[in-house]
């Protein structure tokens, strides 16, 4: 006997009482805490639930009853459709002190030490506009609202240029305008996507893995260099030279113009051959006076302005003098490292990534900087006590992992170093909780700054200085070191 579907409960007049995990507002029913996207704090709604776990329900709002004070318009025609800048229909300001009560409570909850207050967040005086890279995708398969799914519309009109509704690996919301990255990135993406149709092309199929058209990536600086890379699901030489070439004549200011064939069952390109079209390999970044040379698969902050905001705090934290021993755990390519190598006797940095080590190497050459050491391997093995007594012990540790944070076995590493001070960046502040309650018996939090580097969304840079614990004498062993 077929299993017959639940009714899911409908919610009515009920306040949503905080921003939550992943952009979603969280509101209480009967003790059970509801997720529901698109509500700011202080709207009173009904709640359909489209989803219940073991302890909380899933919903969306079928009626507004009160707008909160906190809400705004949305600026955006595809806001409630694509997945990103879900806090736009909330005022900056108060963006800002969700972002910074987000970090308390993953400290407080998760990590559950003690801290100090937390300082001020570092606002984005860009709230638009403000990212250097954004990855578009094509798609045969365009999402569709309820009244869109009822109308016949052709195959054609399906196709999409844009971003995944969330949730759906092969759907894809077909955007007309995005408000994150300064032109021309919208304009080269309706360019592609006008030149597709024109010529009959196809768009990619995630689910039968066929169609021409893949994805686009544009890369901006702060130099006013431009990146493009077209990557296609295969190789047609002559309709990729001829629709790279009308964009190269209609988009003069793309100084990098390059192209991926990715026959692939993913959209990973790190390890194919990302093929010249035009101009150079490379955009060019600046910082304090410093170049950074970033090629199509480096990492970069992807807010520029909030990136130098971000490396002065951890330079301010590390408190150099320029005698210390660095180290740059997860150093990518080399960014922090070469920023900070003026302030220090020499810098040490470690990154799994062999081409990015390359890319970091090249950027300490390009800036003339003589007092760094680059390595690449896993930090479980690189970072070993014999590794550390061939580079000197470090005076200070700056560590800044991927969202998922550090392996344990690393930050026992770190512990084991005994460096006076860490500097933990981190963009995920729930991981980075985690990781410090594990240093906690060495280490103490001292200082705690966030940093918004991406206006309108969850989410929020973080950087703490951590202080090794002053350690007293064991009465039972008077040769052991314990720390207090």
């Amino acid at each position: 006997m077929a299993r017959k579907n639940k009714i899911l409960p409908l919610f009515e007049n009920v306040e949503i009482l905080d921003a939550g995990a992943e952009g979603k507002a969280v509101a209480r029913v009967d003790n059970m805490v509801v997720f529901v996207p698109f509500v700011v704090p202080g709207d009173i709604v009904d709640i359909k639930a489209v989803a219940k776990k073991r302890h909380y329900y899933e919903g969306k709002v079928v009626k507004f009853h009160h707008y909160a004070e906190k809400r705004v318009e949305p600026f955006c025609e595809h806001f409630g459709i694509c997945g990103g800048c879900k806090w736009q229909n909330m005022a900056y300001a108060d963006q800002l002190i969700y972002k910074q009560k987000q970090v308390e409570d993953h400290f407080s909850r998760i990590g559950k030490f003690d801290f100090p207050k937390v300082k001020e967040i570092i606002a984005s005086e860009k709230t638009r506009y403000y990212r250097n890279k954004l990855e578009y995708t094509f798609s045969s398969k365009r999402w569709l609202t309820d009244e869109q799914r009822i109308e016949n519309i052709e195959q054609g009109a399906l196709n999409a240029a844009g971003f995944h509704y969330p949730g759906f690996f092969d759907k894809v919301v077909d955007i007309k305008a995005c408000h994150l990255q300064p032109e021309p990135s919208n304009g080269i993406r309706l360019a592609i996507k006008a030149y597709a149709l024109k010529h009959e092309l196809t768009f990619h199929d995630a689910r039968q893995w066929t169609g021409f058209l893949r994805n686009l990536i544009v890369r901006t600086s702060s130099t006013g260099e431009l990146m493009a890379i077209l990557v296609v699901g295969y190789r047609d030489q002559p309709l990729i030279d001829d629709l790279l070439s009308v964009i190269e004549k209609k988009f003069p200011a793309i100084t990098s113009l390059m192209y991926v064939v990715n026959e692939k069952k993913n959209d990973t390109i790190s390890d194919l051959e990302i093929e010249l079209f035009k101009g150079n390999p490379f955009i060019m970044e600046e910082m304090e006076g410093l170049k950074f040379k970033i090629g199509p698969i480096s990492f970069y902050q992807t807010n520029s302005e909030q990136a130098h905001k971000l490396y002065s705090v951890a330079r301010e934290f590390a408190g150099l003098t320029g005698n210390e021993v660095v180290y740059d755990l997860y150093t990518g390519t080399g960014t922090i490292a070469n920023f900070i190598a003026r302030n220090a006797q020499k810098v040490v940095g470690i990154e799994y990534v062999p081409q990015a080590i390359e890319d970091a190497k090249e950027n300490s050459l390009l800036n003339k900087i003589e007092n760094t050491d680059f390595f690449a391997g896993d930090m479980v093995k690189v970072l070993t006590p014999e590794f550390i007594e061939t580079h000197g012990a470090p005076d200070v540790i700056i560590t800044d992992p991927p969202r998922a944070g550090m392996h344990p076995k690393v930050v026992d590493q770190i512990i084991l170093t005994g460096a006076p001070k860490v500097v933990y960046v981190s963009c995920n502040p729930a991981t980075q909780a985690r990781d410090i309650a594990q240093m906690n018996d060495a280490y103490q939090v001292t200082a705690i700054q966030p940093v918004d580097m991406f206006p309108h969304t969850h989410h929020v840079e973080n950087v703490v200085l951590l202080e090794k614990r002053p350690v007293r004498l064991s009465v039972l062993n008077p040769v052991a070191e314990v720390a207090e």
